[in-house]
């Protein structure tokens, strides 16, 4: 059956399972798990009872912690930097799935992100190398601003190996076994299964909507209005931040929402071919591009409180990845 965005006025519970049944059989399960050091630990029991008294406080109504090392370091801050990266690619070649630390990636888009993790993770161990370079310098500089709350055993002997990237393609279908062991498990599990894709068709709008009215608001925020009588600081990112959304959209889109398509074409039809130094030259300009913004914004907002709820379901405790980045 061929689907177009004509045949869908809005995301009935026919539509919710035909899309369902076109993602199924076009995306694959991947998970990202993220092995970071973590910079923060708890104190011991007396040096909380001592900051109590401090303060003339219970210490069970004391929660205390300490900063290992200084994450305002050039060289710490890559790191992070590095792992917004790994995150961001992620979630820019997937669309989320009920099940925690799981989500959806084209099958055909299944080695332009192995390669982009690839490199990342290469990149990732290369400032491994350099933070590690820094370590004793970390390491002296919180002896000296923890003082008595400086614990050597905090301190692994070095930081190599302790921060890593790793992803997988788990298979969320029913078991083949299943099939022949018992015909009516087989069957709920493979009805269970259909009802998470059903799910995840209404979490890839959610989110789709739910952005795309984030970026207006902040684009819509920088154009309109002034800080002390001036424009206000106008980033490229405010509008380059957009652009990579539409790209986005255009890749991951699944055709499910015809409200939704128009919206982000109508949205791209007021800031297609404007750059952010026109924005930042034209007062005019900016008045025109918030003015018709504004009209966009009440709509979405409309639409996000209109549209058709479907029961969530909930993932089991104990089930599915997590993204273990302390």
């Amino acid at each position: 059956m061929s689907l177009t965005l004509l045949d869908v006025e809005s995301p009935t519970e026919a539509s919710a399972s035909e899309f369902g049944e076109m993602l199924q059989a076009s995306m694959s399960a991947v998970r990202l798990s993220i092995h970071w050091f973590g910079t923060r630990r708890s104190v011991t029991t007396s040096q909380k009872h001592q900051a109590a008294e401090t303060f003339d406080a219970e210490s069970k109504f004391v929660s205390m912690g300490k900063k290992l090392i200084d994450t305002n370091h050039p060289a710490w801050k890559k790191m992070v930097a590095i792992r917004g990266q790994i995150q961001r690619i992620w979630r820019n070649h997937s669309l989320p799935y009920p099940e925690q630390g799981i989500r959806l990636i084209r099958r055909s888009s299944l080695s332009a992100f192995t390669d982009a993790m690839e490199k990342a993770r290469s990149d990732l161990s290369a400032e491994e190398r350099q933070i590690d370079s820094h370590y004793d310098e970390l390491r002296h500089a919180a002896r000296s601003r923890l003082g008595s709350l400086y614990n050597p055993q905090d301190y692994p002997s070095t930081l190599i190996g302790l921060f890593n990237v790793e992803w997988d393609f788990p298979n969320i279908e029913p078991p083949d076994y299943l099939r022949m062991l018992s015909p009516g498990l087989y069957r709920r599990e493979a009805e269970r299964i259909r009802s998470r894709f059903e799910e995840a068709v209404v979490l890839a709008e959610d989110a789709f909507f739910s952005e795309l009215a984030k970026l207006i608001e902040h684009l819509n925020e920088r154009l309109s209005g002034s800080d002390d009588g001036r424009p206000k600081v106008f980033r490229d990112t405010v509008v380059t931040n957009l652009l990579e959304f539409f790209d986005r959209f255009k890749r991951l889109n699944i055709g499910s929402s015809a409200e939704l398509e128009q919206m982000v074409a109508n949205v791209q039809q007021i800031v297609g071919g404007i750059t952010p130094n026109a924005l930042r030259g034209s007062v005019t300009l900016r008045n025109s591009i918030s003015s018709e913004l504004i009209k966009v914004q009440a709509s979405l907002d409309g639409l996000m409180v209109d549209r058709p709820r479907r029961n969530l379901i909930r993932p089991r405790a104990g089930v599915g990845g997590t993204l273990r980045d302390q």
